[in-house]
């Protein structure tokens, strides 16, 4: 299972996140100043929050506690599997004996927010403390999606890349002998591997449209180098160049493929996401962009074609940069609430950066790990479709979208003027992309 998925979204979910601001705002249940003056080696039970809940992943994440506990046996952990981070916020407020100590989320976007509102406690004392140079322990997106504004109050424990799936066999047919490396070449592979079938389609090459599996603004504006903010922190959509760029190419690829009424009536016979019945798994769409976690699906439902994954494409004028990709995952770090920080150190510290443990967890639930070390040790997953991912997650190029103090409130924004131009609702974009910046702005200057 993907340990990060937005792939609907909505004004609610907008209104959703900025409502958690207020909340996390309100609670401030620590200060940076808050003591860790706990004796680690006393005896002490330590309660953690994740939000694991399919049977394997919990039993993958109870194997990591339990090898903890034999190291640290003055140390008990309760863990407390799904939870999400609507429960995590009110946890956070709460604190006490009915909050955690420790809490893992597998939302990045809300790293900011957790870290601005001081709701998880300042790191960087315990990995001094620790001896541990971030810079040469975990990967570079992976360092600035886990810190806001220079706090880093959380760290990453495994993590998700995003690239292409492809049916080979549908390939070889098409007498199509490698994947694009670029969007030029990635438009023209799309539009041969579509079989349009009167109103729909026999098979369709890639769904671009927004409201398809993955396809959201930060997994395009990955590959496209878009800059979300400007040097003084204002919404950037209508300056950045990149923007545009992103925008123009995917409504042309929907024109291109049959239209937007006809892709989404298409869309519209797709199983669920997570089902065997997704529409790369059934052969209706020849392409999926998809995180690394698809491909131990796809064997799981039994699909009748060899798969191929590769990196998303890149702009024909970035073609140096092929073999990135868009990166996030499960973030965890330490209440600030908590009385027992130093002890809750050991446990995040041991989750996110020892070796064995870090790939054990990553081979059980097929996500990428979260530290250089276990990306290259011997004992990680070989299979080459994983290992794409892996790849990517160590690409310098790769990246995740900025934090801010509301969370991903400003891709909401953005999200909603995609379905808005695609669906030619929004005809005059420059105009969409200027809108979109003074509501972020707003709502950006509602949330400081």
């Amino acid at each position: 299972m993907p340990v990060s998925v937005r792939s609907a979204r909505s004004a609610r979910g907008k209104a959703a996140a900025l409502a958690l601001v207020a909340l996390l705002a309100s609670a401030c249940t620590g200060s940076s100043g808050s003591a860790a003056d706990d004796d680690p080696d006393a005896e002490v039970t330590l309660t953690f929050w994740h939000g694991w809940s399919a049977p394997a992943e919990v039993k993958a994440i109870d194997a990591a506690v339990a090898a903890f506990e034999k190291k640290h046996p003055n140390i008990t952990v309760k863990a407390v599997k799904n939870i999400n981070d609507d429960k995590l916020n009110q946890g956070l407020r709460a604190g006490g004996d009915k909050g955690p100590d420790v809490v893992s989320s597998f939302t990045t976007d809300n790293v900011g927010r957790f870290c601005s509102s001081r709701a998880l406690a300042d790191l960087d004392p315990f990995l001094k403390k620790s001896r541990i140079v971030p810079e040469e322990t975990f990967p570079k997106p992976m360092l600035d999606y886990t810190q806001y504004e220079g706090k880093r109050c959380t760290l990453p424990l495994l993590g998700d890349a995003y690239g292409l799936y492809y049916n080979k066999d549908a390939f070889r047919k098409a007498g199509i002998a490698k994947p694009p490396r670029t969007f030029s070449e990635f438009d023209r592979v799309a539009k041969k591997l579509t079989k349009p079938k009167g109103e729909s389609y026999e098979q369709l090459g890639f769904m671009p449209n927004y409201h398809g599996y993955e396809t959201t603004v930060e997994h395009y504006g990955g590959q496209f180098g878009v800059r979300y903010f400007d040097g003084e922190g204002k919404s950037n959509a209508a300056g950045d160049p990149r923007m545009k760029q992103m925008f123009q190419w995917q409504r042309n690829l929907v024109g291109e493929l049959g239209g937007f009424r006809k892709l989404e009536k298409y869309r519209a016979t797709f199983g669920d996401e997570f089902g065997a019945k997704h529409p790369f798994h059934t052969g209706q769409v020849a392409m999926q962009l998809d995180g690394e976690w698809r491909g131990k699906m796809a064997e799981d439902a039994g699909v009748g074609f060899e798969i191929g994954t590769a990196p998303m494409p890149v702009p024909d004028d970035r073609a140096d940069e092929y073999g990135k990709g868009y990166l996030a995952g499960t973030v965890i770090g330490v209440a600030n609430s908590s009385d027992k920080k130093n002890a809750s150190w050991e446990l995040v510290k041991f989750l996110t950066t020892d070796t064995d443990t870090v790939v054990d967890f990553a081979n059980a639930i097929h996500n990428v790990p979260s530290t250089l070390k276990a990306m290259r040790s011997p004992r990680l997953d070989k299979d080459p479709n994983f290992r794409t991912f892996v790849k990517m997650a160590e690409h310098p190029k790769s990246s995740h979208a900025p934090g801010s103090p509301n969370g991903g409130a400003y891709l909401l924004t953005l999200q909603d003027l995609s379905h808005a131009v695609e669906s030619g609702k929004q005809k005059d974009l420059d105009a969409g992309l200027r809108t979109a910046d003074d509501q972020i702005d707003k709502d950006l200057e509602r949330a400081r």
